[in-house]
């Protein structure tokens, strides 16, 4: 075997097949996450801070035509986690895509892989941080609060509680889901009430006409609707969470495809939907990039309370978000610890069973946002938001070019592929893939923010080169030791 091919143990196969590689930074958790967990999870990765609170500035950027941008950016999403579910279901893995990027990439796939998802979700979670510092801002008890004391307090709450187990983590998130879900249903039905009876929002009779008369479903053109799609595809960037966790739960085969199959008209239903309701209500100019837009319709009808319960219903949402990016690092980090491609300490697991190593690392970088927040805490959100786009486009770009590999394979007789498949296979992933990279160089065209965030990918790319080199010696030690524990 090459020493940069997979270093994993060897699993029973159905007969006709080379045996499953399994995963080495699999071994030693539990499996305590249920069905009601892990569809709740694929819920929450649908509904978060890119709409609860970076769709009032996409609103305002780019007019009711947003919704279009939702729309397209939530199929190609689908694509992704259908790709990432056939391949959960051929292999279970806490190391998700990192794992299949070992097996069909080798050890370099899975090392962009994996440091890859780790700028995504660490940017993610300054970002989170720094959206939950401007939610509670929100209140007069707290503006005089600086932005960087409320956001290290989010941490080190969101931190404790991730560390004591999955088990509490996955009733956190329920719950957390159960919140968000029930809130945009709830905000729904008001917003077709409001509709129905023509009850004026600020001032105007909701309908048709906030649009028609406030430049049409494109004020600003057509361009500013293509520069905020690296913003809408951060939006959906939890999603790939049903992946990672499938690897501790005790039947993926029967949960994942639940999951997964219900996320597409979640995608219409909440983001679509939602975006439509918001253009119809209020026109585009009435939004902001530094409040809710939920809680900017519900504070203009005259509610007493409603933008406060909104507010504190998307702050739920940014906990939850900052909660899941700790848990999914954690798992991603073990996986390539084991490998040898990231540091040692990060395969450590507490009695829980808890990868805190790199859980802790992952919060590490937050810190490092909250130093963000002291230094520009108007620009925190965007500049960050724009970074993780990065990490979150190279991540499902990576995710099927393993589904690529992988159907290959199945179609060489060289492995089984399960019942449960992306449908179109060759030319969904290859579409996918031409999406995601035209979305990348479309960011070019915004030079405020999308061009700067498209410079950094060749010094990212050196970072990984340079990391590359740093750790290939460690990575062939590993493999020929052929790791198949946890790290005590």
């Amino acid at each position: 075997m090459s020493k940069d091919t997979v270093h994993t143990a060897e699993v029973a196969a159905p007969t006709g097949a080379t045996a499953t590689p399994a995963d080495a930074g699999d071994a030693g958790y539990s499996k305590d996450l249920k069905h009601r967990h892990v569809n709740m999870i694929a819920i929450g990765g649908a509904i978060g801070t890119g709409l609860f609170l970076g769709a009032g500035g996409r609103l305002h950027t780019a007019g009711p035509a947003l919704a279009a941008a939702y729309l397209v950016c939530g199929v190609f999403a689908f694509f992704v986690v259908r790709a990432l579910g056939e391949l959960v279901l051929y292999r279970p893995s806490s190391g998700s895509f990192v794992s299949y990027a070992r097996e069909f990439l080798g050890e370099k796939g899975a090392y962009v892989a994996g440091w890859m998802y780790f700028l995504n979700w660490s940017t993610t979670g300054i970002a989170d941080i720094t959206a939950i510092a401007l939610y509670t801002h929100y209140w007069s008890l707290f503006t005089s609060i600086p932005q960087w004391v409320l956001a290290l307090a989010a941490l080190a709450v969101v931190l404790a509680v991730n560390l004591i187990s999955v088990k509490i983590f996955g009733e956190m998130e329920f719950w957390f889901s159960v919140v968000k879900v029930a809130t945009l249903v709830a905000f729904m039905c008001i917003g077709i009430f409001l509709l129905a009876t023509r009850h004026e929002v600020d001032g105007r009779a909701p309908g048709l006409g906030v649009i028609t008369d406030n430049g049409g479903l494109l004020p600003h053109g057509l361009m500013p609707v293509v520069i905020v799609m690296q913003g809408v595809i951060f939006a959906y960037a939890a999603l790939e969470l049903v992946g990672v966790a499938a690897g501790e739960t005790a039947e993926p085969e029967k949960v994942v495809p639940r999951a997964v199959n219900s996320i597409m008209w979640r995608v219409g239903l909440f983001y679509v939907g939602s975006v439509v309701l918001l253009a119809l209500l209020l026109p585009g100019s009435a939004y902001s990039a530094d409040q809710s837009p939920f809680v900017t319709v519900l504070s203009k009808i005259g509610v007493s309370g409603a933008g406060d319960v909104m507010n504190l219903v998307v702050l739920t949402a940014a906990m939850s978000s900052l909660n899941s990016g700790l848990y999914s690092t954690g798992r991603i980090l073990r996986s390539m610890a084991m490998a040898g491609s990231a540091p040692k300490f990060t395969a450590r697991m507490n009695r829980s069973q808890v990868p805190y190593g790199g859980i802790l690392l992952t919060c590490g970088v937050c810190v490092l946002g909250v130093g963000l927040n002291y230094l520009v805490p108007e620009q925190a959100f965007e500049i960050v938001l724009n970074v993780a786009s990065l990490g979150v486009i190279s991540t499902w770009v990576i995710i099927m070019v393993c589904h690529l590999v992988f159907v290959r394979r199945a179609r060489a007789g060289l492995l089984h592929r399960p019942s449960f498949r992306l449908p179109g296979s060759p030319g969904t992933e290859i579409v996918t893939i031409a999406f995601l990279i035209a979305v990348l160089g479309l960011m070019w065209n915004d030079p405020e923010v999308g061009r700067k965030t498209v410079l950094l990918v060749p010094l990212i790319a050196a970072a990984l080169v340079a990391g590359w080199f740093g750790i290939r010696n460690r990575v062939a030690r590993t493999a020929d030791q052929e790791l198949t524990g946890p790290t005590k």
